[in-house]
């Protein structure tokens, strides 16, 4: 299985080059039956990195780009009336597809943002009063573009909270930087990608991933980290018992792996930033800044071999 997970890696990282860590966070929060956003600048490998993942993954995959006129039905799909059957028929959209690429979320409207709400949270969507499952796994990866550039509306905390991990690609190395632009064939290596594991596989993966085993100790680190963020500290949201959850399910994912069978406080460390950070942070977009993030600052205050 560590062979497997290596291979999934190094093809992913041979089309989304130089960020093998945010690579690995996107699988921990997979497996970990999460869903992820990716804000940054237009431009950084965002859908790149999400065209990747799912052929490398052999998942099916529909990427839809969001825009201000767009309409929930235009992301769960309408029920039509067929003349020739006399009945509605279900026109599915995207969203039941296994993974489902939202790109540039908030630049639809609060209302059709909402339309993922459902999805996300119980895979499962309601069209005309029926409730219709999604196929497993699923798996959201949307994308954001920083709120200063124009035609962006913020993603409320309601809608924020629903994904468990946030990262950032950032701008490459310029080693990597030179890799990319000396390859002029990057849709065709991506058309060229083979999977590397089934769905049936990758469900498998998710069951193991709940067994692996948290000890007292780390929930009550974990706790401590929920706790200090509930004391006031500096202009931030308190953490939710729902983003301990998702805290502790993106800590076993990355030991998972790691190839352990157990959580240890530097797994909890590795995914706390990704997981936490658009929780606590109340303007809602990773910061261009050099300060230190609020998720850091409560990892320094919480000392893992005595937490509480």
């Amino acid at each position: 299985m560590q062979h497997l997970l290596s291979t999934i890696v190094q093809q992913v990282g041979s089309i989304v080059i130089g960020k093998e860590p945010q690579i690995r966070l996107a699988l921990a929060c997979l497996f970990a039956k999460g869903h992820i956003l990716i804000e940054d600048l237009p431009g950084t490998g965002k859908t790149t990195l999400a065209q990747a993942l799912s052929k490398t993954l052999g998942l099916s995959y529909q990427r839809t780009q969001f825009t201000s006129d767009m309409l929930p039905s235009d992301v769960v799909g309408i029920s039509i009336f067929d003349t020739a059957e006399n009945k509605f028929t279900l026109h599915k959209g995207p969203i039941f597809n296994q993974v489902v690429l939202a790109d540039e979320i908030n630049r639809a409207s609060p209302k059709t943002q909402s339309a993922l709400l459902e999805a996300m949270e119980s895979a499962q969507v309601s069209i005309d009063g029926t409730t219709y499952p999604l196929t497993e796994p699923f798996f959201v990866i949307a994308t954001q573009n920083p709120l200063f550039h124009s035609g962006t509306y913020p993603l409320p905390e309601s809608q924020l909270d629903r994904f468990t991990m946030r990262i950032s690609l950032g701008f490459p190395s310029i080693e990597a930087e030179k890799r990319i632009l000396s390859n002029s064939n990057n849709k065709h290596d991506i058309t060229n990608l083979a999977a590397c594991i089934s769905p049936e596989q990758l469900i498998d993966i998710q069951k193991s991933v709940e067994d692996i085993h948290v000890s007292d100790a780390i929930l009550e680190y974990v706790i401590a980290l929920c706790r200090i963020s509930r004391n006031g500290l500096g202009n931030v949201n308190p953490l939710s018992p729902r983003a301990g959850k998702a805290l502790l399910a993106s800590a076993k994912a990355w030991a998972f792996i790691d190839n352990r069978d157990h959580v240890l406080p530097q797994d909890i460390q590795a995914v706390f930033e990704a997981v936490c950070e658009h929780r606590l942070d109340t303007s809602g977009t990773i910061s261009m800044s050099n300060e230190i993030s609020a998720a850091k600052n409560i990892l320094q205050q919480v000392d893992p071999t005595n937490p509480l």
